[in-house]
């Protein structure tokens, strides 16, 4: 997909990378992460490749550190992101009583009332 954006848009901006980033490219990386997550510093870092290569595609970003092109670009490393939807998910689980095993039996909720304004 990197390859495909990279033949097809020669100059282009840090906004359209970051669109064209996270509709085509990071859902594939993202793709059944719940299933497989990758925890072997190897695979890790394949799998970070792929966004490293992706923020070298806006030209005046390839002179930055790869943590500098991140923060520039407001993206976080995949890594920040299979974590972030692993407490999400498991915050998700605890809350609505997932766990049958009681490990989870002390743990008190507040309930919040979401108000839609118009």
């Amino acid at each position: 997909m990197i390859g495909i954006i990279k033949r097809n848009f020669i100059h282009v901006d840090s906004n359209t990378v970051c669109l064209l980033y996270k509709a085509l490219v990071r859902p594939i990386l993202e793709y059944a992460h719940s299933v497989w997550c990758p925890h072997k510093k190897g695979d890790i870092s394949e799998i970070e490749k792929v966004q490293k290569r992706a923020t070298k595609l806006i030209i005046s970003f390839k002179k930055f550190p790869y943590k500098e092109r991140l923060c520039r670009l407001n993206l976080p490393t995949l890594k920040y992101r299979r974590v972030r939807g692993d407490m999400i998910d498991r915050g998700f689980k605890i809350i609505n009583n997932v766990y049958s095993d009681g490990r989870f039996k002390n743990f008190k909720t507040r309930s919040i009332s979401i108000r839609f304004f118009l």
